[in-house]
């Protein structure tokens, strides 16, 4: 493990950039098979109080850590900038290629957020996709940096920063409408049900039960709601369904229907669950003859239980599906090199779905 550090008070942006080359250029001289790594930079702004647990989760990205990470930590009345920059690599050797991966953290003031672009752009490598992280109320930095950066991490699922799911499902569309590309991580946690609903009704047994469907309970954590929306408008958008607004019901579920393309509706049902893990507990679907597909989430897996009038239930396991929060930032990082063009689709669905 090779390691190279500077820091510096009251600094500026160029004097963090020339830094970072020297201290790339002095672990090159010393190991000649270190060489940088070269994929994205991931530029994050947060609160100075909450540093230590968004440092936690960047150390977390494993596999999907950037080629360059910067920082921000805003703290009230701060006038200046500090910085400190590390570079650090493992794997070199005799015939082996070692990859650096740079790192710096920049403290600044909330004066500074209406122009961080300009604190920020000499610091980023210039020819990578940037990708931006701001998991705090940083809105008039999001916005001075949407003409710097090709990609933005959100969580709709946050309550703190979102007033509300419509809230957050109408935040989500504006930046989808301007020149970055969104990757909401409430859309990443509905991955392992996407996935085995779509599984579930390859099956050709199970394909005109599809067309019949007449109710869906989604059940999940109550932080969660965005993630349960965006599950039903994904459904919605992909079977040609037009939901409509959700209700308030007792026990904090919501309730609501969603138009058929052929005629008809289907119910829709919410219910928060207690569950310890952010996203979705369980989804059933149910349909004509007795027909009834459960999804519950497990350990290792979802556990499956498909009911058919006349035919004995049936019970299984899908191992390796069940999502746990620890990765999901990793996610977000891998999704931001790739382009899902199921979301947007299902945003505007799930819009539908919200007051």
């Amino acid at each position: 493990m090779s390691e190279a550090r500077w820091s510096e008070a009251d600094t500026t942006p160029e004097h963090i950039e020339a830094a970072l080359r020297e201290l790339l250029r002095e672990q090159h001289a010393a190991d000649e098979n270190l060489v940088p790594a070269r994929v994205l930079n991931l530029v994050v702004v947060a609160d100075r109080e909450w540093r230590g647990e968004v440092v936690n989760r960047l150390e977390r990205l494993g596999e999907y850590h950037p080629s360059r990470t910067i920082l921000c930590t805003v703290e009230e009345g701060r006038k200046h900038l500090d910085a400190t920059a590390t570079v650090s690599g493992d794997g070199a050797g005799e015939g082996r290629v070692g990859v650096l991966r740079e790192s710096v953290e920049i403290e600044m003031g909330r004066e500074h957020m209406g122009r961080v672009d300009t604190i920020i752009d000499p610091v980023i490598v210039s020819e990578l996709p940037t990708v931006l992280w701001s998991p705090h109320s940083f809105d008039e930095a999001v916005e001075s940096l949407l003409g710097l950066v090709d990609v933005i991490l959100i969580d709709t699922d946050d309550p703190v920063y979102f007033d509300g799911p419509g809230a957050a499902l109408t935040r989500a569309a504006e930046l989808s409408d301007s020149s970055v590309y969104v990757v909401d991580l409430a859309w990443l946690r509905t991955v392992p049900w996407r996935e085995r609903l779509a599984g579930s009704f390859e099956n050709p047994s199970r394909r005109e039960a599809l067309q019949s469907l007449k109710r869906i309970y989604v059940r999940y954590n109550p932080a969660s709601v965005v993630s349960a929306v965006l599950l039903i408008g994904w459904l919605a958008s992909r079977i040609g369904w037009q939901p409509g607004a959700l209700e308030p019901a007792p026990g904090g579920a919501l309730r609501g229907t969603a138009k058929k393309a052929g005629g008809g509706s289907i119910s829709l049902e919410f219910n928060p669950v207690p569950q310890a893990t952010r996203g979705i507990a369980g989804v059933t679907v149910t349909g004509d003859a007795g027909f009834s597909l459960s999804l519950d989430r497990g350990p290792g897996g979802l556990l499956a239980r498909e009911q058919r009038a006349g035919v004995r239930p049936q019970q299984w396991r899908m191992f390796g599906t069940s999502r746990g929060e620890g990765g999901i930032l990793g996610d977000g990082v891998r999704q931001a090199l790739l382009r899902d063009a199921t979301y947007r689709p299902a945003l505007e669905a799930a819009r539908s779905l919200t007051p």
